[in-house]
């Protein structure tokens, strides 16, 4: 057995909160360095949130460590979406079953939560500690202090959980042979406004559903928080006619908006000081490869696959690492020498799909969901799972109501589209596409 007394952990995010107190469960002694201050002592900047949805398998993260209710009271439950049409026509689709949801949930109340509670399981946080470099043979980290000195800590074993700019992911880069790395941004960038409480700290709009402004090209989305607030995320480009770069007064923001997102507008007074008081966000997919560097650094989360937000994935991509990682220790017998290889071909397939997964499902937001057409074949494809549950599940419940990998669930989603595109040009479809024809049709298809 290869037993890591003392492992260092560098980044307090959800991801490497989470981590450590599964690590600290299993007995070893797990100190984390975080680049930012305490957030617990601190105003939680407006900006960068992008509310975050927890679905099941960041559900299955948290359960994994007894922390499942401890979470749940923060989190507000959405059973389907409601898209926002230019004319405030609503039309609503349900996510699962009845009973399924995702929770949306504040990152910073979220993050603040469980870095209480990887305290209370034995975890040291040290804040305000920069990592400015990885010595990957002698295990060694190098911080630069609060007062600007610099700390070096030497530890049996280091993950780097410091996000998709990672300075332990820089440390392979710089310091291994043949490591791939790629980080594509894309055209688009984020920026988060807000819907405040109506009367009496009300909800304006429905509070168990994500709302959808699909426009061709961009959109915006919101989310709902505890205090009766909607957290907006406007998903733009960032060059052209139609862009950041073309809304440069407070005038043409307002007139853009009320044209464009009309009934979100009427709902919006702050939303000239929000758009130019909030910073604009990239929105980058990295990719790497090997996460592991011997028995002395493992990538995880974001450092080593960050994904642009479109499936709400992120974050419970990164919590299902912790679990399976938990998983192969408990299989090993915490043999590291064995349980680190297995876990970066475990999840690097995964990690690679539900990339490749954010950026379709940003197509079908922006572009798709308010089409007719679109809510047709969601509506078979509902009607096809409700007869035949063994033999159709939609894509988006695979990936995020069940435990079907996320290569897998691409693989399916890739055929179950191929076939509901010959159901879709079958002749006067739009009037029977529950009968016995389509569904024999469907069900020949799948063999």
């Amino acid at each position: 057995m290869s037993v890591k007394k003392n492992i260092t952990i560098l980044g307090a995010g959800l991801v490497g909160s989470l981590l450590s107190i599964y690590l600290s469960k299993r007995g070893y002694k797990v100190t984390v360095y975080e680049r930012r201050g305490d957030m617990r002592n601190e105003k939680i900047s407006a900006g960068r949130s992008i509310n975050l949805a927890l679905s099941d398998r960041g559900w299955r993260g948290l359960e994994g460590v007894g922390i499942a209710e401890d979470i749940r009271r923060i989190g507000i439950p959405m059973y389907g979406r409601v898209m926002h049409s230019i004319t405030g026509d609503l039309n609503y689709q349900q996510y699962g079953e009845d009973d399924q949801a995702i929770y949306a949930t504040s990152r910073g109340i979220l993050n603040c939560e469980m870095m209480n509670l990887a305290e209370k399981c034995g975890v040291t946080i040290h804040f305000g500690h920069r990592c400015t470099g990885v010595d990957l043979e002698k295990k060694e980290a190098k911080f630069e202090t609060p007062d600007r000195a610099t700390k070096i800590i030497s530890s049996d074993l280091i993950f780097g959980s410091d996000g998709a700019f990672s300075a332990a992911r820089l440390a392979m880069q710089l310091g291994t042979d043949r490591f791939q790395y790629s980080q594509h941004y894309i055209d688009h960038a984020y920026k988060e406004l807000v819907i405040p409480p109506g009367a009496n700290g009300s909800f304006q709009m429905d509070k168990n559903a994500l709302h959808i402004w699909p426009r061709g090209g961009y959109m915006m989305i919101a989310l709902p928080n505890l205090d009766g607030s909607f957290t907006c995320t406007l998903f733009f480009p960032n060059e052209g006619r139609t862009s950041f770069a073309s809304l440069t007064s407070r005038a043409s923001v307002r007139t853009f908006f009320s044209e464009v997102f009309p009934d979100a507008q009427d709902m919006m007074p702050t939303l000239e000081d929000d758009f130019f008081g909030n910073p604009t966000g990239s929105l980058v997919t990295v990719k790497t490869f090997p996460w592991v560097y011997k028995e002395n650094l493992c990538l995880i989360g974001d450092a080593a696959h960050a994904i642009v937000p479109f499936y709400g994935q992120g974050m419970n991509c990164g919590f299902e690492d912790c679990t399976v990682l938990n998983h192969l220790l408990d299989e090993f017998k915490d043999d590291w020498t064995k349980t680190l290889p297995a876990f970066q071909l475990s999840r690097k397939p995964n990690a690679d799909a539900i990339a490749e997964l954010a950026l379709m499902n940003f197509v079908e937001m922006r572009d798709k969901v308010g089409q007719p057409s679109f809510l047709l074949q969601k509506k078979i494809e509902a009607h096809i799972h409700q007869l035949h549950p063994n033999k159709w599940l939609p894509l988006y419940s695979q990936v995020t109501f069940s435990k079907i990998p996320y290569s897998v669930a691409l693989i399916n989603g890739m055929r179950q589209e191929e076939i509901m595109q010959k159901v879709m040009n079958l002749p006067g479809i739009e009037e029977r596409w529950n009968s016995p024809e389509v569904e024999k049709f469907i069900l020949d298809m799948i063999g």
